[in-house]
């Protein structure tokens, strides 16, 4: 698609939080947090013309590669919340986008995501094939407190579950959507955390994709304030998760 008339560099959207996205305490979903977060980081391209239509007519994609997430306080049934969004860098094959999270004027969630062009084809990465300087870069206007980062995967971790990639779990990339591998993980938490809205700051590392029929693990190691859970697939880690917890 051309470059939308009405395209700029820092953009916003509106949306109104549904009873299907919210946990039975009323409040949002961490799962739908970041599918709204994504889907406005989408929103944003598809009028820069970076959108994923436009880049598989070069069979390209962007992958999400690691995301930060910062939470003073979880939108909640019948909000409207507004996201903000901008490019902190964008260079070949590598961007970082910042986003944030307001209900009434109010910040409530600050995300810092980095993301990689990947051939669909080939499932490499490579430089973005189409044009993007028009769009402004901010990298002085951060989202988060603290960047994103490399999780340390802890040895002492124990196994909790295995399970089998099925068709529900991919998206149009044709790979496990990453949505997935924080949903898989956060059911094995325990429910008063979310419940009682605990959950500071979450990171994830995505390192490897998971495909259709994939066996993989999923395992934990929890201490007093951090809960660490990492999936793995034929004893190689794919996925990290990091959960900071209030005090």
């Amino acid at each position: 698609m051309p470059i939308a008339t009405n395209f700029k560099s820092v953009y916003s959207k509106e949306w109104e939080i549904n009873f299907t996205q919210c946990t039975p305490n009323g409040y949002l979903k961490y799962t739908d947090l970041c599918n709204i977060l994504q889907l406005t980081a989408a929103a944003h391209s598809e009028m820069g013309g970076i959108s994923f239509s436009d880049m598989q007519l070069h069979h390209q994609a962007w992958v999400l590669s690691r995301m930060r997430v910062e939470i003073a306080q979880m939108p909640k049934w019948k909000d409207t919340v507004t996201v903000k969004t901008w490019i902190n860098s964008l260079e070949n094959s590598r961007s970082v986008r910042a986003l944030e999270v307001y209900v009434n004027n109010v910040k409530l969630v600050g995300c810092e995501t980095f993301w990689a062009v990947f051939n669909t084809e080939s499932r490499r990465p490579e430089a973005l094939a189409l044009p993007y300087d028009h769009f402004k870069l901010f990298p002085e206007m951060k989202a988060t407190e603290i960047p994103f980062s490399k999780i340390n995967i802890k040895a002492d971790k124990e196994m909790v579950f295995e399970r089998t990639v099925v068709l529900s779990d991919l998206d149009i990339v044709n790979h496990v959507n990453n949505v997935k591998y924080l949903e898989w993980c956060l059911d094995f938490a325990d429910e008063k955390i979310i419940l009682k809205q605990q959950i500071k700051s979450f990171e994830m590392n995505f390192l490897k994709e998971l495909n259709l029929k994939d066996q993989v693990e999923v395992h934990e190691n929890i201490n007093k304030s951090t809960l660490i859970f990492s999936i793995t697939k034929e004893e190689k880690t794919c996925f990290a998760l990091q959960l900071e917890l209030k005090p």
